[in-house]
C-alpha cells in the first residue's frame, strides 16, 4: 500500500514537471512569434540594424559598409533627392536598415530620424523612392506648482521641469510681472500639456493653458480662450475676463536680460566720463537669436549705418514706432507688413557695439522715450458675447488651478 502511494507521488511529480516545462516553451515560442512593427514595418520580416550617424559618415558610407555600392547609391541619391537630400544627415542622429533575411542580408528599407517625431524612409530596392513621415504624437495633461527661493527658472530645475515652462510664463505675463524681480515666497501653480511618442517618450513641452501666480502677494490668473476659432487665435485672460495682452510686447527677444536702461545722464568711461545719453533699452541675448516685432505694423526702415550696424524701423500708428539696432541679419524689407511677434532679424554685434544684443529704441510721438517707463494701450477688449462665453469656460479651470496641491505629476524635461 505505501508502495503504491510512494509511486504515485512520483509519477505526478513527474507530470507535473513536464507540464510545466512544455508550459514554459509554449510561453517562450509566443514570445519569440511577437509581431514587432515600427516605421510601418513588421521588423519581423528583416535583419533590422539600429545606429546613430557618426563623425565621418556619410549615406554612401553607411550603405557600403552595408552591402551596396556605387553607382546604386548614386542612382538613390538622385532618384529621391526632391523629396530629402538623404546627403545632409547629422551625426547623433539615429538610423535603421532593413535588411533581407537571407545569406546575401540585402538592404531593402533604409530608415532616418532627423529629430523625434519626424523620420525618412529611402527604398532601396529597384523601385527607389523616399517618403517623409512623422510617428504618432499624443498630448497628455500635467499639473505643477512651485514656490520661488531664488529665480524661476531655478524653481523649475530643481523640479526637473523644461525650462521652456519658464519662457511661456514670462510671455503670458509680461505685461503683468516682472520675472528678473521676483521675491522669495512668489509661488505658481500651472495646467500644461506636453508632447509624447510611443506613450512614453517625452518629446517636448505643447503649451500652458492656464496659470495662477502670486507676486508679492497679489493673485494674477491667466487662462487659454481661443477668440478666433477660424485663424486659431489663442489669448490669456484674467478671471475677470480682461486680456493680459498688451499692444506691444515687452521684449523684442524672448526671455533675454536688460543689459542696459534708458537713461538720459548715462556717463561713459571711454568718453572720458561725459554724458552720453542712451535713448534705448538692450536686451542682451546671442548673436543669432530671433528679434520680433513688439508690434504690428510698417517696415520703414531696414538698413546699414556705421554706429546702428544693420537695424530695422517700423511705424505701428500715428503716434508710435520701434527701432532695432546692431542685428546679425535683417529679416525685412521696407514697405513690408509684420505682425506682433513676427521675425524681422537677429541678434548681433554690428555698429558700435561692445558684446550681443538688440538696442531697442521706441518713439512716441516722434519722441524717443522709455519703453518700460510707457502705460502702453492694451490689446482690444474682448466682446461681449465673447466675454459671456469665456467667463463660462473659466470658471472650472479656475477652480482647478485653484484645488491644484503639492505632490502633483510633472511631465519632465528630456
Amino acid at each position: 500500500m505505501l508502495m503504491n502511494r510512494i509511486l504515485s507521488f512520483f509519477l505526478i511529480s513527474i507530470f507535473l514537471i513536464s507540464c510545466s516545462k512544455a508550459e514554459k516553451k509554449e510561453v517562450q515560442k509566443k514570445e519569440e512569434e511577437k509581431i514587432i512593427t515600427e516605421f510601418g514595418y513588421t521588423l519581423n520580416n528583416y535583419n533590422v540594424k539600429k545606429s546613430k550617424v557618426k563623425n565621418g559618415d556619410s549615406f554612401g558610407s553607411i550603405l557600403e559598409r552595408n552591402n551596396l555600392y556605387y553607382p546604386q547609391i548614386y542612382n538613390i541619391v538622385q532618384k529621391v533627392k526632391k523629396v530629402y537630400d538623404i546627403r545632409k544627415i547629422n551625426i547623433g542622429k539615429p538610423y535603421t536598415i532593413l535588411s533581407s533575411k537571407d545569406s546575401l542580408n540585402t538592404p531593402l528599407v533604409f530608415i532616418y530620424q532627423p529629430n523625434k517625431i519626424d523620420y525618412v524612409v529611402v527604398s532601396l530596392t529597384d523601385s527607389l523612392w523616399a517618403e517623409k513621415k512623422s510617428k504618432a504624437v499624443k498630448i497628455k495633461e500635467f499639473e505643477a506648482e512651485g514656490i520661488i527661493t531664488s529665480s524661476l527658472s531655478e524653481t523649475m530645475e530643481k523640479q526637473k521641469l523644461s525650462p521652456l515652462l519658464s519662457n511661456e510664463l514670462s510671455e503670458i505675463y509680461a505685461w503683468t510681472i516682472d520675472f528678473f524681480r521676483l521675491e522669495k515666497g512668489d509661488n505658481f501653480k500651472i495646467i500644461y500639456s506636453a508632447k509624447y511618442i510611443d506613450d512614453s517618450i517625452y518629446v517636448g513641452l505643447n503649451r500652458i493653458h492656464s496659470a495662477f501666480f502670486e507676486h508679492r502677494g497679489k493673485p494674477f490668473y491667466a487662462i487659454e480662450f481661443e477668440t478666433d476659432p477660424k485663424r486659431g487665435i489663442v489669448e490669456y485672460f484674467d478671471e475677470n475676463g480682461k486680456n493680459l495682452r498688451r499692444a506691444f510686447l515687452r521684449s523684442p527677444v524672448q526671455f533675454s536680460r536688460v543689459s542696459s536702461r534708458y537713461n538720459l545722464k548715462r556717463r561713459i568711461a571711454y568718453y572720458g566720463y561725459r554724458i552720453r545719453p542712451h535713448k534705448g533699452t538692450d536686451f542682451a541675448a546671442a548673436v543669432g537669436t530671433p528679434i520680433r516685432a513688439t508690434a504690428s505694423g510698417t517696415v520703414t526702415k531696414s538698413s546699414y549705418t556705421r554706429s546702428n550696424g544693420n537695424y530695422v524701423k517700423i511705424k505701428h500708428n500715428g503716434t508710435y514706432s520701434t527701432q532695432y539696432l546692431h542685428m546679425d541679419k535683417r529679416g525685412v524689407k521696407v514697405g513690408q507688413f509684420v505682425k506682433q511677434g513676427d521675425y524681422i532679424g537677429t541678434v548681433g554685434m554690428t555698429g558700435n557695439t561692445s558684446g550681443p544684443h538688440v538696442c531697442y529704441r521706441f518713439w512716441k510721438n516722434g519722441r524717443q522715450v522709455d519703453p518700460l517707463k510707457q502705460k502702453l494701450p492694451e490689446a482690444k477688449p474682448i466682446s461681449k458675447e465673447l466675454k459671456e462665453r469665456y467667463m463660462i469656460h473659466m470658471d472650472p479651470i479656475k477652480k482647478q488651478l485653484d484645488a491644484i496641491k503639492s505632490n502633483v505629476t510633472f511631465a519632465t524635461k528630456s
